[in-house]
Order: C-alpha cells, then sequence, then structure tokens
C-alpha cells in the first residue's frame, strides 16, 4: 500500500511517499480501508509537537470502511463506514483502535467525515468541556477561517454564544457570515482589542480560541471578560514564548490553558471519542455541525494539498480523498 511519512530536519519537513506492506489489526483494532483524510496544518509546523531529526507516518483524521475486524471487536464489522482521529491515515489502509472510532453519519460525505474527528473534538474540548461556553456568551477565535476555527464558529452557535473571528482577509470573514459569525474583524495583528470590546459593550468575551500564538496571546489576554479563559491550539506564527499579563490573570481570575492529544492516553483518546459521539454527533446528524471543505485533492498530490494550506488560501478543511 502507499502512505506519506515526513522527514524531519532542522529547516524543513520534507514528504515522502512510501510503499509499505498492509498492517495487521489487533484484537480490538480494525483494518480500515481509508477514503478521505483531513490534512491539519500543525503536522508540518516544525517546533512545538513536530520535532527535527524526526520521522513520521502522516495523518491524524480520516475516514474509510472496515475490511478486517479483529476477534474482540465487538462494535463495528466488516463494510462499516467509520470515522476518528486515526493516526496514520494519510494512507490507503490504516489500523485502528475500535475505541478510536465512530459510525459515519449517512448525511456526511466521506470528505467531509474524513476531514471531522480532529477540528471537531477539538473545538468541543476547548469550547465546552474546558471553556465552559454558555448560551448567550462570546467567543472570540483568532484565524477564524482555519478548520478548527470553523468548527468553533458552528459549535459556539449551536449552543447559542456569540461569535467574534478574525482573519486577514476580508473575503473569508464574509463567506462565514452565513455560518452565524456576529463580528469578522480582517486584522493579522494584535490589534483587536478595541473591537472586541465595542462588540461586548466592554465586558470582554468569555473564551477565546488562539489559533495563531504568541504574537496575539497578549492581546487575547486583554480581551478576557472576568472569568475568562484562554485556549492555545495553534501558532501559525511561528512564535512559541509569549508575556502573561499576571495582574490581569490574578484579578480576573482567567484561565489558560492548551489543547494537543499529543500525550493522552489510550484510554483517554477513547473517552473523548465516546463524549464527543455522545454530545456532538447528534448535531451532526442533525446538520448543525457540518465541516467546510475548502478543496479535495487526490490522494498523490498531498505537497499541493500542503502549499495550498500553508499560502493561507484556504476557508475550512483541505482534504486528501484516497
Amino acid at each position: 500500500m502507499r502512505a506519506w511519512w515526513m522527514n524531519v530536519t532542522d529547516t524543513e519537513a520534507k514528504l515522502e511517499l512510501r510503499e509499505q506492506p498492509v498492517p495487521e489489526p489487533g484484537p480490538r483494532q480494525m483494518l480500515v480501508r481509508v477514503r478521505a483524510a483531513g490534512v491539519n496544518r500543525g503536522e508540518f509546523i516544525i517546533g512545538g509537537l513536530v520535532k527535527a531529526g524526526s520521522s513520521k507516518a502522516l495523518g491524524i483524521e480520516a475516514a474509510g470502511e472496515v475490511v478486517k475486524a479483529g476477534a474482540e471487536v465487538r462494535r463495528f464489522q466488516t463494510g462499516d463506514r467509520v470515522m476518528g482521529r486515526f493516526s496514520g491515515g494519510m494512507a490507503e489502509y490504516v489500523v485502528v483502535n475500535e475505541g478510536d472510532a465512530m459510525t459515519v453519519p449517512a448525511n456526511l460525505s466521506w470528505e467531509e467525515a474524513g476531514s471531522l474527528a480532529t477540528t471537531y473534538m477539538v473545538a468541543q474540548d476547548m469550547l465546552t468541556l474546558q471553556g465552559n461556553l454558555k448560551a448567550g456568551g462570546w467567543l472570540l477565535v483568532t484565524g477564524i477561517t482555519s478548520g478548527v476555527g470553523v468548527a468553533c464558529l458552528q459549535i459556539a452557535k449551536a449552543i447559542g454564544a456569540k461569535v467574534i473571528g478574525t482573519s486577514g482577509s476580508r473575503d473569508k470573514l464574509d463567506k462565514l457570515e452565513a455560518l452565524g459569525l456576529d463580528v469578522g474583524i480582517c486584522t493579522r495583528s494584535p490589534d483587536f482589542q478595541a473591537q472586541v470590546m465595542d462588540a461586548t459593550g466592554g465586558a470582554g468575551v468569555n473564551v477565546v480560541v488562539n489559533n495563531v500564538g504568541g504574537t496575539v496571546f497578549a492581546e487575547c489576554v486583554r480581551c478576557l471578560a472576568f472569568e475568562g479563559r484562554l485556549a492555545t491550539v495553534g501558532y501559525v506564527d511561528g512564535v512559541l514564548k509569549a508575556d502573561i499579563d499576571l495582574q490581569a490573570l490574578h484579578a480576573k481570575r482567567l484561565v489558560l490553558f492548551g489543547v494537543s492529544n499529543k500525550m493522552t492516553s489510550a484510554e483517554q483518546k477513547a473517552r473523548a471519542t465516546a463524549q464527543f459521539e455522545s454530545e456532538m454527533l447528534p448535531l451532526v446528524r442533525s446538520g448543525k455541525l457540518r465541516p467546510l471543505i475548502d478543496k479535495v485533492f487526490p490522494f498523490d498530490q498531498l505537497p499541493a494539498a500542503r502549499a495550498h494550506m500553508e499560502a493561507s488560501a484556504h476557508v475550512g478543511k483541505i482534504v486528501i480523498a484516497a
């Protein structure tokens, strides 16, 4: 089978399409024929979660058909359509743990299913599990036109919250108005606090999702309301350090947290999948949550998909069709 790998030097993340044997599932695992996989920027950023000198199989989310199930698998059988956070999913076949898999809702295409798990599970983690966002509350998302940003927008609107988003493109922000974006701020600089305060009547926002990184971290803190919460999920600016206003942290009782699955255990991943399946999949089935697909690339065109992503030319998700 063919599988995409990435070889990382100090300055470059090189893609490699390898031929390798089809893997064999264990007792509680399944072999899945991948039909689509989402492309995620964090996989390609050197530093932070991607270390120089490493080599890894690409893909962190995918969807496909079960072609073989282990002897102890109970929830799925051959032919079932499944999706999930599947490590190494940028391949023609992938072995997945039963606990990481979810049934693909009938209203989703392969491309939608393959690009849903990571972004929407991360968004749920930030907004509801850790962010405690409520109906009537305010959410600010920097870099809202990314896949995670769009997922946050949809979940927040499903909850009944109001959403402010930043982007360097007015055209991209305009496209999100149809999804319910309340306030779009066109900027790539840390200069949006005044507009956020104006929109919220001077109170600030209850939750901030920082997709951008260190260059806007301090501005995000300034935008928080009393008992506000700031989630850090990305650093596309490459800035991994930022000042923290300890006085604001103290006086406003702020909570700062990160969202990553790199260090979570298999048991934690399975619990997160079950919770998402229970709480969010009904919203997917109803159509309230649905990935916004920007562009689909053939399997052998991952380098072109990566270039499209790194040019920040997309709104929503970029997908590889296997």
